[in-house]
């Protein structure tokens, strides 16, 4: 297939990123010193968050824009490559490694709808809304509903974890939050593609379906070839590290050969969690992958959330405080149409037990946040794009605003749905 250009739109690897961005260091603080003290600030911040109805995610992001203020002079350089290269992939596969599979079986056919149509709808109707409203080109209006239009699988998950929500939806917007982040991406890259020249409708739908199989395919390989090569051996320390360069090394394989790095290790995980059910590894190794794995969520989970925070301008967002408004509600109408039109309505109309609860649906609905991605994809714009401040100010600011309204009340939205909550240490039995 080949575009109106000659070549398929590619999804942007790491290195497409602004070159100019230095090393994050502040105030003469070395790479190190300042890991450590964003370390200690998240452990910090999680103790903190225990005590408090705010969720964690949104707590970090405050503290990363505090210690803007606290600390003179304090902005960081954040690349893309750090967050898509360095933070996502372990964050994607320990959630993917850990999610119910048999869940996912049984709300697989929700995903691909959310994961797909989904980003599409709500990139399309943010562009739409964003260019009749505020009068900012249809492109670059296409391109700012690309970039926001998956929801983030860290704020998501770690929701999902504290509250203890039933299995099958906790799965299911898991899933799709892991799934849309990688089609997010590719649709971002269609989109800058369109920007250099003409994209016909069919060649972006071939790009864009071609990328998610292609992608798929890797992730599936070598998710089944690390996990024959872990049951070699009985050393869970060897077990470990294999997993490790599986989870990050299908990242840069798929990234070099311009495929979607995220869906390759999202299938690499998945793959994981299904193999470990018919052919598990030892009790050992399984105990080892849990807790090294869970340390590094919580660990890159921090590291992200703070770095968000310390990547937003005050003064962009005033900037684009109209398109942020007009982008928020366009997202927030989008998600609406795509879970209870298209997943609450397609499912109506089946017959069967699969029928979602509508307690369901408005969880699913209130729970689209957004965060890393969408920094990432905003920090990877051309530095000579029209209008580039605006739009990074917008999807800066629209993601603050996503925490702070969706993740402070979704506790709430969980409560008045009417349906079943575990108490934590028995959220995995909810059903």
């Amino acid at each position: 297939m080949r575009s109106a250009q000659g070549s398929r739109p590619r999804a942007p690897r790491v290195g497409y990123a602004r070159r100019e961005m230095t090393e994050g260091t502040v105030d003469g603080l070395l790479p190190i010193e300042l890991f450590v003290v964003l370390v200690a600030v998240g452990a910090g911040v999680a103790l903190l968050a225990r005590r408090t109805v705010l969720p964690y995610s949104l707590a970090l992001v405050l503290a990363g824009l505090a210690l803007a203020v606290v600390i003179p002079g304090t902005h960081v350089a954040i690349t893309p490559e750090l967050i898509l290269a360095v933070l996502l992939p372990g964050l994607v596969f320990e959630a993917a490694y850990k999610i119910d599979v048999r869940a996912l079986r049984d709300t697989f056919g929700i995903v691909l709808f959310l994961a797909a149509p989904g980003v599409i709808i709500t990139a399309g109707l943010v562009a739409v809304a964003v260019h009749v409203v505020t009068g900012l080109d249809l492109t670059l209006a296409f391109l700012l509903g690309a970039m926001i239009s998956a929801t983030d699988p860290v704020a998501v998950v770690a929701l999902f974890k504290r509250l203890g929500a039933p299995t099958r939806l906790a799965t299911a917007v898991e899933a799709e939050s892991l799934l849309n982040d990688g089609t997010g991406v590719v649709l971002f890259a269609i989109a800058l593609t369109a920007l250099s020249g003409p994209v016909t409708l069919v060649d972006g739908a071939v790009s864009f379906v071609l990328t998610v199989v292609v992608s798929t395919v890797i992730g599936l390989g070598a998710g089944a070839v690390a996990y024959r090569i872990m049951r070699l051996t009985n050393d869970h320390l060897i077990e470990v590290a294999i997993s490790l360069v599986a989870a990050y090394g299908t990242y840069l394989v798929a990234d070099r050969l311009h495929e979607s790095g995220i869906i390759a290790t999202v299938v690499v995980g998945v793959v994981f969690g299904w193999l470990s059910g018919p052919r598990p590894l030892s009790r050992r190794t399984t105990e080892a992958l849990d807790t090294v794995w869970e340390f590094v969520a919580f660990l890159l989970t921090a590291l992200t959330f703070l770095l968000v925070g310390l990547a937003i301008s005050p003064s962009l967002l005033v900037t684009a405080a109209p398109v942020i408004v007009v982008g928020f509600v366009a997202i927030t109408v989008a998600r609406a149409l795509v879970v209870y039109g298209l997943i609450g309505g397609a499912e109506r109309l089946l017959p069967g037990p699969g029928m979602l609860p509508l307690g369901y649906l408005h969880v699913m609905f209130w729970s689209g946040l957004r965060g890393a991605i969408a920094v990432a994809l905003a920090l990877a714009l051309p530095v000579d794009l029209p209008q580039r401040d605006l739009l990074t100010g917008a999807v800066y600011g629209i993601v603050l605003v996503t925490l702070l309204v969706q993740g402070t009340t979704a506790g709430w939205v969980v409560r008045r749905s009417g349906i079943p909550i575990s108490p934590p240490d028995d959220a995995e039995a909810g059903a």
